[in-house]
């Protein structure tokens, strides 16, 4: 069972400050114009390995004892997870051993290299990346790192939630990318604890909807899995984040494709910035209509990250020209 309060937020704080970025809180007009709200960017995409990810891993890492340490760390992720733990080891001077599926972007596999972690591609999509993670896991003793059904991991993507909030504490909604959860769970908990009264909302896609059906039917939804922009964002959830969530975040919503792609061009043209699918989905929401009860309102939404390949992203510039 997961255990992660505010106080886990707070001293996952102390713990990363000095390893990660304050990453910037900016208001955006002209998406504010368009959705009849107040909508703030927190820029994750500019944290350091390009996503929010370095934040858990980064904490998870520093929690571990000594014998741990010395066994060697091994996760399993699509690829912004797996950047976060291969540079918080490197930092620490530990061993790391990475699962990534084969739809793992190469701008992540090229990024778990350069920190110096060992990659191993397995399977077609996350869940057969983890599968494969656990037996090596096993096989080799390392440390297994999960990437977000664990208490250190969420305590730190909390603390997203508890920059942002420190710095802009009167927000009405909080609008996010939901994958596995860890993002969605930290910023809830940190977010909840300050005012009660503010709303979390999760964004996915038609590709990955776990959270969107099983939120819904209160329990864990068999679903079907299609290709994705928002990779990030695809595969399978827990028991463990689900029954976190059902207690703290208000809603899920789903956005399609093209609503992704739009929303990845439309932060290039409008914010100049490299934004990966998974980063944009709450934009994608935002602007395509998909939550109205938020007009009039304060809203931040998090720009989780910006991991994309560069030709990847061309060719969707390129189509909207």
């Amino acid at each position: 069972m997961l255990n992660v309060s505010m106080l886990s937020v707070l001293q996952a704080k102390k713990r990363i400050e000095h390893e990660v970025l304050k990453t910037p809180l900016l208001p955006s007009p002209v998406l504010s114009e368009h959705v009849g709200a107040d909508v703030w960017l927190k820029l994750e995409n500019l944290q350091k390995t390009g996503s929010f990810k370095l934040r858990g891993a980064t904490n998870k890492i520093a929690s571990l004892t000594e014998e741990e340490l010395a066994r060697g760390v091994i996760t399993a992720s699509a690829g912004n997870h797996a950047q976060g733990v291969a540079y918080a080891a490197k930092r620490k001077g530990v061993s790391a051993l990475i699962v990534v599926p084969k739809t793992a972007p190469e701008t992540k596999r090229a990024g778990i290299q350069r920190y110096g972690a060992e990659l191993v591609v397995f399977g077609d999509n996350y869940d057969e990346a983890e599968a494969h993670a656990y037996k090596l896991a096993e096989e080799t003793g390392r440390t297994f790192v999960h990437a977000f059904e664990d208490n250190e991991i969420i305590s730190g993507q909390g603390t997203v939630a508890l920059e942002a909030l420190l710095e802009e504490p009167d927000f009405d909604a909080i609008v996010v990318p939901a994958g596995g959860g860890g993002l969605i769970c930290g910023v809830a908990i940190a977010a909840k604890a300050l005012n009660p009264a503010i709303e979390v909302i999760g964004i996915q896609t038609h590709a990955s909807p776990p959270w969107y059906y099983s939120f819904k039917e209160g329990k864990l939804a068999d679903v079907e899995y299609s290709d994705s922009l928002a990779d990030g964002l695809h595969g399978g959830i827990s028991q463990g984040n689900l029954d976190l969530a059902l207690k703290i975040v208000d809603d899920f919503i789903l956005v399609e494709e093209e609503q992704v792609a739009h929303a990845m061009y439309w932060l290039a043209k409008e914010h100049h910035y490299m934004v990966e699918g998974s980063g944009a989905v709450g934009i994608a929401a935002l602007l395509h209509g998909h939550l109205p009860k938020l007009k009039g309102k304060k809203v931040l939404t998090i720009v989780s990250g910006s991991n994309v390949d560069a030709a990847k992203l061309g060719k969707i510039i390129g189509s909207y020209s």
